[in-house]
């Protein structure tokens, strides 16, 4: 099963483009991402977001920002089978992520340029990533290439003894992690069924890509939300096509 796996791994890999920065360690990391187990993907998953929310500010229950978040999310607890559970971090960032253990985060400078359901699209589209297993290759790679793994071997596995510089390096290369073409175009038709699914307006979605578009040109493509593969002109005429 394991081997299977790794072959699965590689394909994918190759098939991504990444073909030249394969070598004997890249391989032997992708051996070891094929055996981290879905239940050690959900423990770094709460370990990690633990960690996250303790280096951000949140927004308490009183804040604007939460209060809007929960009123855009309203009948959101459960999605796909996946129990999700919000919060906003109070940054002028422009991002969001969401964890397979359904940690979804959002930032509030991503907020102050989206509409209510732009936002909505944006979760859609990062639940998608973990729905459809993005996410959780993006965990077993960066755990079995980081010395987080080393240190869950040295205490017999256990993740939460990890020391804090160990889940630093680890949560590090999850944050920095890009998705390639074909996933975020996935997780895109993703957010397009999951507003329509909801009864929410699925054309959000071109005005995200819009509005991601500015963004990209004013940062110069530095990493968050928007900067990914294709360009938010190509996924704009994805969701077009959609709809």
């Amino acid at each position: 099963m394991k081997k299977t796996l790794l072959a699965v791994i590689v394909a994918s890999t190759l098939m991504t483009g990444c073909v030249e920065n394969i070598d004997m360690t890249a391989a032997g990391d992708l051996y070891k991402a094929a055996t981290v187990s879905d239940a050690d993907v959900i423990d770094l998953a709460n370990v990690s977001a633990n960690k996250l929310d303790a280096e951000n500010t949140v927004a308490p229950a009183n804040n604007k920002y939460a209060k809007r978040l929960t009123r855009i999310t309203q009948g959101l607890g459960n999605e796909d089978g996946l129990q999700l559970n919000f919060s906003v971090y109070l940054t002028d960032d422009m991002n969001a992520f969401a964890m397979p253990n359904g940690t979804v985060r959002v930032y509030s400078g991503l907020m102050d340029k989206l509409t209510d359901d732009e936002v909505r699209f944006v979760i859609g589209h990062e639940v998608g990533h973990v729905k459809l297993g993005h996410t959780r290759k993006e965990y077993q790679l960066a755990y079995a290439a980081s010395a987080a793994r080393k240190g869950a071997s040295a205490v017999g596995g256990t993740v939460g003894l990890l020391s804090d510089s160990q889940l630093g390096d680890f949560t590090q290369k999850l944050v920095s992690a890009q998705f390639s073409q074909s996933q975020e175009s996935a997780s895109d038709t993703y957010a397009v069924k999951f507003m329509k699914r909801h009864g929410w307006d699925a054309s959000a979605g071109i005005g995200v890509m819009k509005q991601f578009q500015a963004m990209e040109a004013a940062s110069g493509g530095s990493h968050s939300v928007f900067s990914s593969h294709p360009a938010s002109k190509d996924r704009e005429e994805h969701i077009r096509d959609l709809l």
